[in-house]
């Protein structure tokens, strides 16, 4: 049955000695405009759902909001009825710096950010990650199969990316699925701070797909200490991951990991 997150499309399936006409389900696709007071700030692909999350932990990502006591009201822009557009209402006092977050969004989508300098001024505004903490390796690897028990819709689809937040003893506290990775973090993100479940210096992030710069600077923003991702890290995140004092792990799957920097985290 459609719904806001798949729908169903008829198809031809070809196979060696086949041929046939089958139902497919497809992961929804669809923009959401992410507007402050009513300003136009961001445009994103995503899979609908969790739309008050994905707003909540992106502005929290950027360093625009603090806390859940930050927002005042997030609520679907009333200019469109097809609720593709979420207006963010700021709490009184809480100043946005739209200079600085157009030139955020300017340098990431024309380069992706360019090497040292971008590290260098994620340093500049974030500090280390100083949390002592410390997990079995063998609590890392049972992470995968429970995050993936979560992904209902990639079991339907087989093309959304997850994201899930767990604590220290390994138990899920939430996942989230998109179509763009990114937005997976940020909802895990903003369920936890609508939840007020901050800090997140004592959590555990993993994503089903590979570690990028950008998810390294997200969560490194949400003062994780532990991101694991079930395929690869690219160099540049393993290069900000290591001068922020996180753990990265890499690979996670099929009982074994590549920890690329922070190993003092990981026991065993």
């Amino acid at each position: 049955m459609p719904n806001a997150h798949q729908i169903s499309r008829r198809i031809l399936k070809l196979g060696a000695h086949s041929r046939q006409a089958v139902e497919d389900v497809l992961a929804v696709e669809e923009p959401l405009e992410i507007r402050i007071h009513n300003q136009p700030l961001s445009l994103t692909m995503r899979t609908p759902g969790h739309d008050a999350e994905l707003a909540a932990g992106f502005l929290f990502a950027e360093g625009v909001i603090k806390s859940a006591a930050d927002i005042a009201q997030l609520a679907p822009s009333p200019r469109n009825r097809d609720g593709n557009v979420l207006n963010v209402i700021l709490a009184d006092g809480v100043a946005c710096d739209w200079a600085k977050l157009k030139r955020h969004f300017t340098t990431t989508s024309s380069c992706g950010l360019c090497g040292r300098e971008s590290i260098a001024a994620v340093r500049k505004q974030l500090p280390r990650v100083r949390t002592q903490v410390k997990v079995p390796a063998s609590l890392l690897h049972g992470l995968p199969r429970k995050l993936c028990a979560a992904q209902a819709i990639f079991e339907a689809t087989g093309g959304l990316h997850g994201a899930g937040m767990f604590d220290l003893r390994g138990r899920l506290l939430v996942a989230r699925e998109d179509i763009g990775r990114h937005n997976a973090v940020d909802k895990v993100l903003g369920w936890g701070l609508l939840k007020g479940q901050l800090p997140f210096d004592r959590r555990i992030l993993l994503v089903s797909g590979r570690a990028s710069f950008e998810i390294v600077q997200k969560a490194l923003a949400a003062r994780i200490p532990i991101l694991c991702a079930v395929s690869a890290p690219s160099s540049l995140a393993v290069e900000l991951a290591q001068s922020a004092g996180m753990t990265l792990v890499g690979f996670l799957r099929d009982g074994s990991m590549n920890v690329y920097c922070g190993p003092r985290r990981v026991a065993g």
